[in-house]
């Protein structure tokens, strides 16, 4: 069983979480963190077979060992029969790793990939710490969250779904370029980051994401929509992913080239597009608003950096729990709902509103103060070594 010893001591940390990089960021994060505070312990990271994990993890210098278990069909079929040895098998290879490895502490990021390990880490008596990115708990850390120490949440209000007191909102894990975004936020610094993206300083700019892969309704609705905001003086930074950079780049160009007297010259709106945008950080602080999916971390992200945004939910995710995202925000004034079908007739219309109301963005920017957590990696340590200190 895991125990607390004094900071010297080797610790033993099993980290889980997968399938996505929503899952999958987190747990890295807090792996770091933990390497900081003690730097003589030992890390384990624990995912499923054939996902993104595999090759993530060890790309970030950690051990990961993988499960065989798979996510259940939805429909009924006979894979489920296959699923589900497949998940007693992983429960079997978690209890006996726990064994192996005696771990100070096991930490949970979600995904089906870490049920087995964290349901037999609680269930055995190690301490076992959850944290629950979405404004909607995913179904392993409902599960395991009963036996769990402790549940750090991404999103306020998550009674319905942990018992009282069991739970705390510590906010997500965001990166540091973007935590030090905000010290950064000033004129000389916006022109700056304009610049970068080949920007018009003087005139106002939105920036475009759907995730690394993109999101197929926003780039649509972008793409029909360009000369739309460009002919109103609206300036664009575009990240398509690349399924969409792929198909649409040269139709993009091809806009440009046959519109010189919207895009002509120094003093026209500037549109930047690119399958994959790196330098996040200076995409949002060269922005006035934020077109967005509402992933966990994409919403902390802008809570931090203090952007106006436009969500739009994806629809193809389990529970729905990007649209629970988005109406947590929407509910308190701190971002616009669009739904992914309204999307089409709506969204730009809503961005293009949204950016002549200084008023309301202001608003906006004031109520995500109450969503951001800059320090969420941290307090979330400091919650283990609360649980560790608690156990004695």
């Amino acid at each position: 069983m895991g125990t607390a010893d004094n900071h010297n001591a080797s610790h033993r940390f099993i980290l889980s979480g997968g399938g996505t990089g929503g899952h999958i960021f987190p747990a890295v994060a807090i792996a770091k963190a933990l390497q900081k505070r003690y730097p003589n312990a030992e890390f384990l990271f624990v995912g499923a077979l054939g996902k993104m994990e595999m090759e993530k993890v060890p790309i970030e210098g950690f051990n990961i060992v993988g499960m065989p278990i798979e996510g259940l069909k939805r429909s009924i079929t006979l894979r489920n029969v296959v699923v589900a040895l497949k998940t007693l098998q992983s429960f079997w290879k978690a209890k006996k790793l726990l064994k192996q490895f005696n771990p100070t502490a096991v930490i949970g990021t979600g995904g089906y990939a870490s049920l087995p390990i964290c349901f037999m880490s609680a269930r055995n008596g190690y301490t076992t710490l959850l944290q629950e990115q979405n404004g909607f708990a995913g179904l392993t850390n409902r599960l395991v969250a009963g036996k769990a120490a402790h549940v750090c949440c991404g999103f306020p209000q998550m009674d319905k779904f942990f018992p009282s007191g069991k739970w705390s909102f510590t906010g997500n894990p965001v990166r540091q370029n973007i935590i030090d975004m905000p010290g950064k936020d000033n004129e000389a610094n916006r022109t700056a980051a304009r610049a970068m993206f080949g920007l018009n300083p003087q005139m106002p700019v939105v920036f475009i994401t759907g995730g690394s892969l993109g999101a197929r309704t926003i780039n649509e609705s972008v793409f029909a929509d360009l000369l739309t905001l460009a002919k109103a003086g609206i300036q664009v930074i575009w990240q398509m992913g690349l399924p969409f950079a792929k198909s649409h780049s040269d139709k993009i160009q091809a806009v440009i080239t046959a519109n010189p007297s919207i895009y002509g010259d120094a003093g026209s709106p500037g549109l930047y597009h690119a399958a994959f945008i790196y330098d996040m950080d200076e995409a949002y602080l060269a922005s006035d608003v934020v077109i967005s999916r509402a992933g966990a971390i994409s919403i902390s992200e802008i809570a931090v950096v203090g952007r106006p945004s436009v969500l739009v939910p994806s629809p193809n995710v389990t529970d729905d729990h990007q649209t629970q995202n988005a109406r947590v925000l929407s509910d308190m004034g701190a971002a616009l709902l669009v739904s992914d079908k309204e999307a089409p007739e709506r969204l730009i219309s809503a961005a293009m509103s949204l950016l002549e109301d200084t008023k309301k963005r202001a608003e906006m920017q004031e109520k995500l103060t109450v969503m951001a957590r800059p320090m969420a990696t941290e307090t979330i340590v400091n919650k283990l070594e609360e649980c560790l200190q608690k156990r004695g």
